[in-house]
């Protein structure tokens, strides 16, 4: 060994904190003792050592809930009365559709009883008279052309019009020199009602053409 001594050398100083600190920080540990609480109070700490506030409920626990519910049941009553009530209005719209479908047929086939009845008369006298019978049948026609026009669909007479496909379905075409081309010559079935949706059927019809066409 050397003659001389060593020196020891001093480590880290030590430090001195506060009492109550954690830390170097400065944060005081949060603990049951109000007493060392700055303001010495009773309320509850918060997360930065404050007072969290106090929520007033407005009375009984529970009470805006129970509200809240009655509210809720209430609407859903209305709704309930007003879904009825729809399907009631329904049910009764489609019950009178069919009243008036089912009135309108009978009216419809009311018109036609007293041709029935001129048919059966017709056919009743058959063999008596025959030029009767022609008779009989030609006024069952008229009598049924009546009531169509009577209906809303009378018969026209096409015979020497413009052809018109709205109105026309040409089924032959002949050459007549007296006409000019595209009028009707002949009706081969009569049509029946006005043009648009208040036609019944259209007339099929014979076209004139030019000669040699």
């Amino acid at each position: 060994m050397s003659g001389r001594s060593e020196v020891p050398h001093p480590g880290p100083e030590p430090v001195v904190r506060p009492a109550g600190v954690v830390d170097g920080t400065g944060t005081k540990p949060v603990t049951g003792d109000d007493s060392e609480r700055p303001d010495g109070g009773g309320g509850h700490p918060g997360v930065d050592g404050g007072e969290q506030p106090v929520v007033d409920g407005g009375g009984e626990p529970g009470g805006g809930g129970e509200d809240g519910g009655r509210e809720l049941s209430e609407m859903r009553d209305r709704w309930l009365r007003a879904v009825a009530e729809l399907d009631n209005v329904r049910k009764r719209m489609a019950r009178d559709a069919d009243r008036q479908r089912l009135d309108e047929r009978a009216r419809v086939a009311a018109e036609w009883l007293p041709v029935i009845d001129n048919l059966e008369l017709a056919l009743k006298h058959a063999g008596a008279d025959a030029g009767a019978v022609i008779e009989g049948v030609r006024a069952v026609r008229d009598q049924a052309v009546a009531v169509l026009a009577h209906l809303g669909f009378p018969r026209r007479d096409d015979v020497g019009t413009r052809f018109d496909p709205s109105r026309h379905e040409a089924v032959s075409t002949a050459p007549d020199p007296d006409a000019d081309p595209g009028t009707v010559l002949e009706v081969v079935r009569p049509g029946y009602g006005d043009d648009g949706p208040r036609q019944l059927r259209p007339a099929s019809v014979v076209v004139s053409t030019r000669a040699g066409e």
